[in-house]
């Protein structure tokens, strides 16, 4: 019985073209600019914040040391 319904049964052959089916080169030059623009991105945010933890512990000195203004940066 199994290898009539194995006989029966055709195997699928492939009806598609890989050139339009895969990404390419314009597909890779995208994520590559994703990929740039993305860790871009992550190095001015963590330079901000990192400025902004400086001037937050520059200011905590400050208080601590009696003045009131924060130290011009």
């Amino acid at each position: 019985m199994r290898a009539t319904l194995a006989a029966a049964t055709p195997s699928p052959t492939p009806s598609f073209n890989p050139d339009v089916v895969t990404p390419g080169v314009v597909g890779f030059l995208t994520i590559l600019g994703i990929t740039v623009v993305v860790v871009l991105l992550i190095v001015d945010m963590m330079r901000r914040i990192r400025r902004v933890r400086y001037r937050g512990e520059a200011e905590e000195r400050a208080a601590s040391a009696g003045r009131d203004e924060p130290p011009a940066l």
